[in-house]
């Protein structure tokens, strides 16, 4: 009993101080104990969580205080995301660590949830009315989260301008695919200094030259070695990139020898021995496929 009471006083305090590092983003003490509150309610065991459920976990009559945070108060979220960034790096950062891409959806039944429509979800695994968010993790051998995301906007949106207008998105939002939006996490993670060797995506996002070209010209601006892992589905070959074919190709059997690396690509329980290919590019940065034959890439 006296280990679970200090461990979670241990929590509360961390939490705290982590919401002291962005209480300076809200100008009225409301929203930042609203903040605080939210904040609680998200780690708390609760079986689902929404307005009511983080309400009630929090003593609060009603959801309204917890709406007004989300809905009405003015802050701006990226700055506090660079607080919590900046707090991750400060805890979990590695020059060995991880950059994990990948996007999932969130299942909608009507159609004024920003970036709503028929479209595939990974979560669902066909295509379902929702929205897709696209997210970049940090993964490290002392633990993992999430830094950045971006909502993908349809065309049948940001084509509606009006429509944009009801749900809250300005005018200058204009439509962007998921691999630009995923190279704009990766550049500001890389302008920010974030510490990394390794990014690691699914083929739809690394098997295109756009994340290569930015590693590349990363790694050559900074003499830093980063690569790329893509998975390739299962059943599927695994080619290496035209824009690859320059460096030697080696067959490795089992996993990456990088704890966070070995830890997004195959998951406790996962099978082995499994069969990568690493496709190298002159030792300035190593753009590797990585052909899972099997359960598949795990970065959820």
């Amino acid at each position: 009993m006296g280990g679970d009471l200090a461990d979670v006083r241990l929590w509360a305090g961390e939490l705290g101080a982590l919401h002291e590092r962005f209480v300076h983003r809200f100008n009225r003490e409301e929203p930042r104990q609203s903040a605080l509150a939210y904040m609680r309610g998200l780690v708390a065991p609760l079986e689902r969580k929404n307005g009511w459920t983080l309400a009630e976990e929090a003593g609060h009559g009603g959801p309204d205080r917890i709406h007004r945070l989300l809905n009405r108060i003015e802050w701006d979220a990226d700055e506090v995301l660079d607080d919590v960034r900046d707090y991750v790096v400060e805890h979990l950062g590695d020059q060995d660590a991880v950059l994990i891409v990948d996007d999932t959806g969130f299942l909608k039944k009507g159609i004024r949830s920003a970036g709503v429509q028929r479209q595939y979800s990974g979560t669902a695994g066909r295509t379902e009315n929702c929205q897709i968010g696209v997210f970049l993790a940090y993964a490290t051998s002392r633990g993992r989260t999430l830094i950045d995301r971006r909502l993908y906007l349809p065309t049948s949106w940001t084509d509606d301008r009006e429509r944009c207008r009801r749900a809250g998105i300005d005018d200058h939002v204009a439509f962007e695919t998921k691999v630009a939006m995923a190279k704009t996490m990766v550049r500001r993670a890389i302008a920010d200094h974030v510490p990394f060797r390794w990014v690691t995506a699914d083929a739809a996002y690394g098997s295109g030259p756009v994340l290569r070209q930015l590693l590349r010209s990363t790694s050559r601006a900074t003499s830093r070695r980063t690569a790329l892992l893509a998975h390739t589905p299962r059943g599927q070959s695994c080619p290496p990139p035209r824009s690859c074919r320059i460096g030697p190709r080696v067959t490795l059997e089992g996993p990456p020898s990088n704890p966070a690396l070995r830890a997004s690509v195959c998951p406790a329980g996962s099978p082995a021995p499994r069969r990568y290919t690493e496709v190298g590019n002159r030792g300035q940065v190593g753009v590797a496929t990585f052909a899972v034959r099997g359960a598949g890439l795990q970065v959820r």
